[in-house]
């Protein structure tokens, strides 16, 4: 069995095929899935499961270098977004329209993971990264600026 707490065998698949760059989608009930996706649909009735259930062990086994969200969130759900930094506080946050993630973004998507949350603004990018002290850990290479933050601690 699984050591870790992520059970699901698909979103495993979908984490363990993530590539530097690769963007995973996770969003509510309500996201207009493109037919042509990767689709996990985890939704079984309203905010079951919620963002939080998933995306916290996805937090637990994904690197996720930026997370992506909605520009109107801070101002529309702010509880959600506070979750976000909690649960991926070494990433890069940014912001894009609304209607940026439901068309370009969920085209881009390599995987979209469907909650059943009941949350407005409740579709969140997440961009694939790198250990950072893995990859820059031997002797000579040098990391560029953008990791250097990364590798203290």
């Amino acid at each position: 069995m699984n050591r870790n707490r992520l059970l699901n065998a698909e979103l495993s698949h979908a984490i363990a095929s993530m590539g530097h760059g690769d963007l995973m989608i996770v969003c509510d009930a309500g996201f207009p899935i493109p037919s042509s996706a990767w689709r996990i649909d985890l939704a079984i009735s309203p905010d079951v499961p919620d963002l939080e259930a998933v995306l916290g062990p996805i937090a637990a086994n994904l690197i996720a270098e930026r997370v992506g969200y909605a520009d109107t969130l801070p101002v529309h759900n702010a509880p959600l977004l506070e979750k976000l930094k909690r649960l991926f506080p070494d990433a890069d946050f940014e912001t894009t329209t609304h209607e940026t993630i439901l068309g370009e973004m969920a085209a881009k998507a390599k995987v979209i993971v469907r909650t059943g949350a009941f949350d407005p603004w409740g579709n969140i990018l997440l961009y694939s990264g790198v250990d950072v002290p893995a990859w820059f850990s031997k002797p000579g290479v040098v990391a560029p600026d953008y990791y250097a933050k990364k590798l203290k601690g």
